[in-house]
């Protein structure tokens, strides 16, 4: 056995020259890859095609759209005519209450179909008799309320056409009518009184107690807060439940109830 505990890897001239050689190259070839590396994506040419303002342009082009669309604000949903007979119509309509034809009655609207959808539309925006302008729903929009009265015209033998929807400009338009929507869904009793109960309320109409009128209220007044509430989300007579609009929570309700209570007391 040898003396020396480790041999030399190098026996030979030829393997010295070559492990020279390598320890020479190899770190020269690794520090210009890493160059390249660490400089790639990050020195431009401005004078490159690629950094023109037309490409520049094609690659932010989809962050530009997504921006423009999420700045814009969400356009109010325009309701169906059923939607607005549901929430709004169904009150009168739907019993006939202050001379207002019955929904799918042909015999009350028959008359007023001959009249044509324009002259209709025009008695809902602006209110006729007992019927307030819009039904008293001042954030229905123009076509909302011609698609209430197309829907319910149609159910008593009409052929009128569908509205069509709006264009965007008309869209951005709605926006404040949206604005006023959504204030309405607030459980604001004002609100909710000026959209719903004022149909029957505002002129005292089908027995329901007048806006304001101490001496009509004074009967109800009688039997409690508690009592009014219950026969305002259950109905009773021709009011029928949450004042026909069933899109209203009973605390949207319950503040309508409030509302007018104070104004007659």
């Amino acid at each position: 056995m040898s003396g020396d505990s480790h041999e030399s890897l190098i026996k030979t001239p030829k393997q010295l020259v070559t492990v020279l050689v390598l320890a020479f190259v190899v770190p020269i070839v690794l520090i210009v890859l890493l160059s390249q590396l660490a400089t790639s994506g990050r020195v431009f040419d401005k004078n490159s095609p690629a950094m023109s303002p037309e490409e520049v342009g094609k690659r932010i082009k989809p962050v530009a759209n997504v921006a423009v669309a999420g700045g814009g604000g969400a356009s109010k949903q325009l309701k169906t005519g059923e939607q607005v007979f549901q929430a709004v119509c169904t009150a009168c309509h739907s019993t006939g209450v202050a001379k207002a034809p019955r929904f799918g009655n042909k015999a009350d609207w028959a008359p007023r179909i001959r009249a044509g959808q324009k002259a209709l539309l025009q008695v809902a925006l602006k209110g006729e008799g007992a019927m307030p302008a819009r039904g008293g729903a001042s954030d229905l929009s123009d076509l909302e309320v011609e698609r209430a009265v197309v829907y319910m015209a149609n159910a008593g033998g009409a052929k009128f056409k569908e509205p069509a929807a709006p264009v965007a400009p008309q869209a951005a338009a709605a926006q404040p009518a949206a604005a006023g929507a959504a204030k309405t869904a607030a459980a604001d009793g004002k609100g909710v009184y000026e959209s719903t109960c004022i149909a029957c309320h505002g002129i005292g109409v089908a027995n329901a107690p007048k806006f304001g009128d101490k001496k009509a209220w004074e009967p109800h007044l009688m039997h409690g807060t508690e009592h009014l509430y219950e026969n305002a989300l259950k109905g009773m007579g021709t009011m029928p439940p949450r004042g026909g609009n069933l899109t209203l929570s009973d605390a949207q309700v319950k503040a309508a109830v409030d509302y007018m209570l104070k104004a007659a007391k």
